[in-house]
């Protein structure tokens, strides 16, 4: 394969031509101040925004916006309390975003909310650190990439793999064709994770929670789960589930690798929400084959423990969660930075870090997107690949073990992915011959248009659903 210079490498996560400068209200040097909003005032906006903003020089947050009163005044308690300076506080995030001097909104709103509020923030002329998943729907994601070229403005996703200098290493390395050919790629995440609960009434909304706008855009439905905030991950209606909400990060790093720039020609679901039996529905054990042209991605969700009297989290290789490539010569674990030929011995590793948030602030600061490690496109395409394997699962139906291995048979890859998780099913004492797993359809995709072909029921979850007056613009034109 071609050898990729540094510079092309960096560029990689910029379509071909679009790289320009953006312009800016007022010119800006070094130590210009840069004024930051943060919108979603969780562990990811007060533990990862407020700080990673605070400790850059010339940057300071002056702004919070949280649906939840009391969550907003803690993380406004603690900016003054840590960085000894006040912030304003807005339930309305738009108020927020009217503010002439925000220049950025850090985004850690949850999954569903983060489209409408990114492009709320184009529109106002402000730039975007947007957290992962970067949507809630595939169309959704593409309007963002257009409210970011159509408002020129700098959007960063939050997947922060692409500033950790290990992987641009590795991936440059296996380019180079060091262990031969790409054959195939897994990506895995075993995170055990506990039930959501099943309640017998609605649960109670505090006083101090704006219930509409933290809805925003979802349904405005009775939550029947023990917590609000952030076990709406794990129910379609305001998450996207494990393979979506930690998978991004993976498939992120294997379309990386691949050197993809589209959604995969095909794609397949199986899996099922096991012994949890409460109120979420996304599943909790799943695998999806992504048939991309140049390799197959596989990925694995484990939810449960390794077995039914365990403690452990299943592991892959060794490693919990990660991205291992397997090539002609060998095999490369991305995430822990090792290479291996095919005897197992070590050949080559891969070190060093990054900080996504510095990597934004410097790209605000050059006006120029293609300084970005993570521009909204490369967050786009990652994220609505993950959506095409839940929209082949929510497609599914339960089958039996005859149903299932005749939809893979011809897949060696698959056949052996198939085979760990009827492995892991029994150990958890799961039956899958009683059909309780969940058959999702092989769907072809159209590639250039991103939907798939020949599938209305597959597309409307393309095109998502939206709650007046919440609802995402068209900005294709």
């Amino acid at each position: 394969m071609k050898s990729i210079t540094r510079r092309d490498f960096m560029k990689s996560s910029i379509a071909a031509g679009v790289a320009s400068a953006i312009p800016f209200s007022r010119a800006r040097g070094a130590n210009d101040r840069i004024r930051v909003g943060v919108v979603g005032l969780g562990g990811r906006g007060t533990g990862a925004h407020v700080p990673s903003f605070e400790k850059q020089e010339g940057v300071t947050v002056v702004a919070l916006s949280d649906p939840d009163r009391e969550r907003m005044r803690k993380a406004a308690e603690t900016i003054e309390s840590k960085y000894n300076h006040s912030v304003e506080q807005y339930v309305d995030m738009r108020r927020m975003f009217d503010r002439n001097d925000v220049d950025v909104i850090g985004n850690a709103t949850q999954n569903y909310w983060h489209g409408l509020s990114t492009i709320w923030a184009c529109q106002a002329g402000k730039h975007v650190y947007v957290e992962k998943p970067l949507s809630h729907y595939i169309w959704e994601g593409r309007q963002m990439v257009n409210a970011a070229r159509k408002y020129r403005r700098i959007v960063q996703c939050g997947t922060q793999h692409r500033s950790e200098k290990k992987f641009p290493q590795a991936i440059q390395w296996i380019r180079e064709g060091n262990l031969g050919k790409i054959k195939y790629i897994t990506a895995f995440a075993n995170k055990p994770r506990a039930s959501c609960g099943k309640r017998d009434t609605p649960l109670p909304i505090p006083d101090t929670i704006d219930y509409d706008r933290w809805c925003g855009p979802a349904k405005k439905v009775p939550i029947y789960r023990d917590r609000l905030q952030y076990d709406c991950s794990f129910d379609w209606n305001t998450g996207d589930g494990e393979s979506c909400n930690q998978g991004v990060h993976e498939v992120d790093v294997a379309r990386w690798c691949l050197g993809e720039k589209m959604l995969p020609r095909r794609v397949m679901s199986i899996g099922g929400r096991f012994l949890f039996n409460d109120a979420c529905d996304v599943p909790n054990t799943q695998i999806i084959y992504y048939d991309f042209p140049t390799a197959p991605v596989l990925y694995e969700v484990h939810n449960l423990r390794e077995g039914k009297n365990s403690n452990e989290a299943p592991t892959f290789r060794g490693e919990r969660v990660g991205v291992i490539v397997d090539c002609e010569g060998g095999s490369v674990s991305l995430y822990q930075g090792i290479a291996w030929d095919n005897e197992g011995k070590q050949v080559k590793s891969f070190s060093g870090g990054g900080d996504h948030f510095v990597n934004f602030i410097d790209a605000i600061r050059s006006g120029r997107r293609e300084d970005l490690n993570a521009e909204v496109l490369e967050g786009h395409l990652s994220t609505a690949v993950c959506h095409t394997g839940n929209i082949s699962y929510r497609l599914g139906d339960k089958a039996t073990k005859q149903q299932m291995r005749k939809a893979v048979r011809d897949i060696p890859l698959f056949n052996e992915i198939y085979d760990r998780l009827l492995e892991h099913l029994a150990a958890n004492e799961i039956n899958a011959g009683a059909k309780t797993v969940t058959l999702g359809p092989w769907l072809e995709i159209d590639r250039k248009n991103e939907r798939f072909k020949n599938n209305e029921q597959a597309n409307r979850l393309v095109r998502g659903f939206y709650r007046e007056p919440y609802t995402v613009p068209d900005l294709s034109a």
